[in-house]
C-alpha cells in the first residue's frame, strides 16, 4: 500500500517530494513498470490517494506488446512526483498540450526495480514524444545508486557508454502502440534527445503546473488531488489519517498483474503478419 517511512498513507502523485536533493538536481522517481515487464501499470491519477494499478482500456487490462527485438519495457519506467503535464498548456516546442499525467521517466540503470519503488535519480536528458496530438515528455535518468551513475552526467555520456540504447528508446516509443492498431508516435526536435539542462527546465515547468493544480489555481477536472502531506487541514484536498485509512480499506487490493493474455506465438507472428492477431484471437 502507499505508505511512507512513518507509516502514513500517501499519494505517490502529490505527497512524495519532487526533489531528493535540489542543490544536486537529484529527483525522486516512482517506479510504475519494472524493466522487461509488459503490464501497463500506472499511478491512478483519478483515484483517491492515486494508487499504482494496471491501466484499463475499453474494459480490458492493458499490456504493452513486445517491440521486436525487445522484451517489455526496456528501462525501469515511472514518473516524477509533484509534476503534471497540463492539458490546458500548449508547449512552445511541441505545439501540443500536455497529456494530463505526471512527467514520465525512463531509468537506464542496471538494477531491475520493483513496482512502487521510490528511487533517487540523476536526470540526463529528455525526449519530446507526441502521442495522438498530446505532449508526452520522456525523461532519461539514472538511479544515483547505480555503479555507472558517476560516469553519466549528460545525454552524450549515455550515447558513449550505452551505445544503441537511445536509438532503441526512440524506436520503442515510436512503435509500441502499433500492435494495438494505433499510428506510430511522433517526436519534436526530429526525435533528438535534449540535454540535461533542458530536461531539468522541463521538469521544473511541470512542477509549476502541479503547484497550480494542488493550489486550485487550475481546475483539476477528473484528477484526484487528495493528499495527506501537502494541503492544509481546512482545504478540500487535505486527506486526514482516518479518511486515508478508509480509502485504503475500501479499495480492492489490485494484487499482481494478470498474465499476458496473448500467447507468445501470436505476439511473435504479429510482428511479421500484422493481421494474424485479429484472426487468431
Amino acid at each position: 500500500s502507499n505508505k511512507n517511512s512513518d507509516g502514513k498513507y500517501i499519494s505517490p502523485f502529490h505527497d512524495i517530494p519532487m526533489y531528493a536533493d535540489e542543490a544536486q538536481n537529484i529527483f525522486h522517481m516512482v517506479v510504475e513498470v519494472p524493466r522487461w515487464t509488459n503490464a501497463k501499470m500506472e499511478i491512478a491519477t483519478k483515484d483517491p490517494l492515486n494508487p499504482i494499478k494496471q491501466d484499463v482500456k475499453k474494459g480490458n487490462l492493458r499490456y504493452v506488446a513486445n517491440v521486436f527485438p525487445h522484451k517489455g519495457y526496456i528501462w525501469n519506467y515511472g514518473a516524477i512526483p509533484q509534476t503534471w503535464e497540463d492539458p490546458g498548456h500548449k508547449d512552445n516546442d511541441t505545439a501540443c498540450c500536455g497529456d494530463n499525467d505526471p512527467i514520465d521517466v525512463c531509468e537506464i540503470g542496471n538494477k531491475v526495480c520493483s513496482r512502487g519503488d521510490v528511487i533517487r535519480v540523476k536526470v540526463l536528458g529528455v525526449l519530446a514524444m507526441i502521442d495522438e496530438g498530446e505532449t508526452d515528455w520522456k525523461v532519461i535518468a539514472i538511479n544515483v545508486d547505480d555503479p555507472e551513475a558517476k560516469d553519466l552526467n549528460n545525454i552524450s555520456d549515455v550515447r558513449r557508454l550505452k551505445p544503441g540504447y537511445l536509438e532503441a528508446t526512440v524506436d520503442w516509443f515510436r512503435r509500441y502502440k502499433v500492435p494495438d492498431g494505433k499510428p506510430e508516435n511522433q517526436f519534436a526536435f526530429n526525435g533528438e534527445f535534449k540535454d540535461k539542462d533542458f530536461a531539468i527546465e522541463t521538469i521544473k515547468a511541470t512542477h509549476g503546473f502541479w503547484k497550480a493544480l494542488i493550489s486550485q489555481q487550475t481546475n483539476a477536472g477528473e484528477l484526484n488531488c487528495k493528499n495527506t502531506c501537502v494541503s492544509e487541514g481546512d482545504g478540500p484536498f487535505c486527506c486526514s489519517a482516518d479518511e486515508a485509512k478508509a480509502v485504503v480499506d475500501g479499495s480492492c487490493p489490485c494484487g499482481e498483474a494478470s498474465p499476458v493474455p496473448n500467447s507468445g506465438l501470436i505476439l511473435f507472428l504479429s510482428f511479421f503478419f500484422p493481421t494474424v492477431k485479429h484472426q487468431i484471437s
